[in-house]
Protein backbone atom coordinates (compact mmCIF):
# COMPACT_ATOMS: atom_id res chain seq x y z
CA UNK A 1 0.00 0.00 0.00
CA UNK A 2 1.38 3.55 -0.97
CA UNK A 3 1.76 6.15 1.10
CA UNK A 4 -0.41 8.93 -0.62
CA UNK A 5 -3.89 9.63 0.61
CA UNK A 6 -5.23 8.23 -2.98
CA UNK A 7 -4.05 4.47 -1.93
CA UNK A 8 -4.95 4.62 1.39
CA UNK A 9 -8.71 5.60 0.77
CA UNK A 10 -8.90 2.71 -2.25
CA UNK A 11 -8.12 -0.27 0.67
CA UNK A 12 -10.36 -0.99 2.90
CA UNK A 13 -9.46 -1.41 6.62
CA UNK A 14 -7.91 -4.89 6.58
CA UNK A 15 -5.47 -3.95 9.18
CA UNK A 16 -7.09 -5.25 12.59
CA UNK A 17 -5.38 -8.48 12.60
CA UNK A 18 -2.11 -6.48 12.71
CA UNK A 19 -2.87 -4.50 15.15
CA UNK A 20 -4.16 -7.46 17.22
CA UNK A 21 -1.15 -9.35 16.13
CA UNK A 22 1.38 -6.32 17.26
CA UNK A 23 -0.50 -5.96 20.72
CA UNK A 24 -0.35 -9.69 21.42
CA UNK A 25 3.34 -9.78 20.90
CA UNK A 26 4.11 -6.67 22.43
CA UNK A 27 1.72 -7.71 26.15
CA UNK A 28 4.16 -11.27 25.56
CA UNK A 29 7.17 -8.56 25.42
CA UNK A 30 6.04 -6.41 28.08
CA UNK A 31 5.54 -9.27 30.54
CA UNK A 32 9.07 -10.11 30.44
CA UNK A 33 9.93 -6.61 32.41
CA UNK A 34 6.85 -6.79 34.26
CA UNK A 35 6.08 -10.74 35.03
CA UNK A 36 3.33 -9.57 37.15
CA UNK A 37 1.25 -8.25 34.74
CA UNK A 38 1.01 -4.78 33.50
CA UNK A 39 -1.19 -4.14 36.13
CA UNK A 40 1.74 -4.10 38.44
CA UNK A 41 1.79 -0.29 36.63
CA UNK A 42 -1.01 1.63 37.61
CA UNK A 43 -2.48 3.59 34.32
CA UNK A 44 -0.83 6.86 35.50
CA UNK A 45 2.40 4.51 34.96
CA UNK A 46 1.65 3.52 31.59
CA UNK A 47 0.41 6.96 30.56
CA UNK A 48 3.29 8.38 31.88
CA UNK A 49 5.75 5.61 29.68
CA UNK A 50 3.41 7.51 26.55
CA UNK A 51 3.77 10.93 27.59
CA UNK A 52 7.82 10.16 27.48
CA UNK A 53 7.73 8.44 23.97
CA UNK A 54 5.14 11.36 22.60
CA UNK A 55 7.65 13.87 24.03
CA UNK A 56 10.57 12.51 22.21
CA UNK A 57 8.77 12.34 19.08
CA UNK A 58 8.18 15.95 19.35
CA UNK A 59 11.83 16.73 19.88
CA UNK A 60 12.52 15.06 16.83
CA UNK A 61 9.96 17.09 15.22
CA UNK A 62 11.29 20.54 16.77
CA UNK A 63 14.81 19.04 15.14
CA UNK A 64 12.79 18.51 11.54
CA UNK A 65 11.37 22.31 12.34
CA UNK A 66 14.65 23.85 12.34
CA UNK A 67 16.00 21.74 9.08
CA UNK A 68 12.64 23.44 7.39
CA UNK A 69 13.52 26.84 8.66
CA UNK A 70 16.92 26.24 8.04
CA UNK A 71 18.21 27.16 11.54
CA UNK A 72 21.84 25.88 12.97
CA UNK A 73 21.48 23.07 15.64
CA UNK A 74 21.13 20.20 14.89
CA UNK A 75 23.60 17.06 15.23
CA UNK A 76 21.59 14.77 12.64
CA UNK A 77 21.29 14.37 9.09
CA UNK A 78 17.41 14.97 7.92
CA UNK A 79 17.31 11.76 6.60
CA UNK A 80 18.10 10.66 10.40
CA UNK A 81 15.61 12.74 12.04
CA UNK A 82 13.33 11.43 9.58
CA UNK A 83 13.69 7.51 10.93
CA UNK A 84 14.21 8.60 14.53
CA UNK A 85 10.52 10.00 14.14
CA UNK A 86 9.57 6.75 12.89
CA UNK A 87 10.61 5.04 15.64
CA UNK A 88 9.55 7.56 18.00
CA UNK A 89 5.95 7.55 16.93
CA UNK A 90 6.00 3.16 16.60
CA UNK A 91 7.16 3.51 20.46
CA UNK A 92 4.27 6.38 20.53
CA UNK A 93 1.81 3.44 19.17
CA UNK A 94 3.22 0.45 21.41
CA UNK A 95 3.21 2.40 24.84
CA UNK A 96 -0.48 3.42 23.64
CA UNK A 97 -1.47 0.35 23.13
CA UNK A 98 0.03 -0.93 26.52
CA UNK A 99 -1.87 1.60 27.89
CA UNK A 100 -5.32 0.38 26.49
CA UNK A 101 -4.31 -3.20 27.66
CA UNK A 102 -3.76 -2.15 30.84
CA UNK A 103 -7.04 -0.23 31.10
CA UNK A 104 -8.80 -3.17 29.13
CA UNK A 105 -9.82 -1.17 25.98
CA UNK A 106 -10.09 -2.72 22.76
CA UNK A 107 -7.94 -0.48 21.01
CA UNK A 108 -8.42 -1.41 16.96
CA UNK A 109 -12.48 -1.61 18.36
CA UNK A 110 -12.38 1.36 20.00
CA UNK A 111 -10.36 3.30 16.59
CA UNK A 112 -12.81 2.42 14.32
CA UNK A 113 -15.96 3.39 16.51
CA UNK A 114 -14.79 6.62 17.11
CA UNK A 115 -13.39 7.57 13.61
CA UNK A 116 -17.00 6.37 12.33
CA UNK A 117 -18.79 8.48 14.88
CA UNK A 118 -16.48 11.13 13.75
CA UNK A 119 -17.58 11.03 9.99
CA UNK A 120 -21.58 10.49 11.25
CA UNK A 121 -21.41 13.95 12.67
CA UNK A 122 -19.91 15.57 10.39
CA UNK A 123 -21.86 13.78 7.30
CA UNK A 124 -18.59 12.31 6.18
CA UNK A 125 -18.62 9.33 3.65
CA UNK A 126 -15.15 7.39 4.99
CA UNK A 127 -15.51 4.86 7.23
CA UNK A 128 -13.52 2.01 8.40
Amino acid sequence: MGSDPQSMLSHSFTHVDSMTHISNVSLKRALRWHPKGLNSWSLSDWFTALAGEVGEAGNVIKKLNRVRDGIIGNKETHEQLDQQLADELADVYLYLDLLAQAADVDLPAAIIRKFNAVSDRHGFPEKL
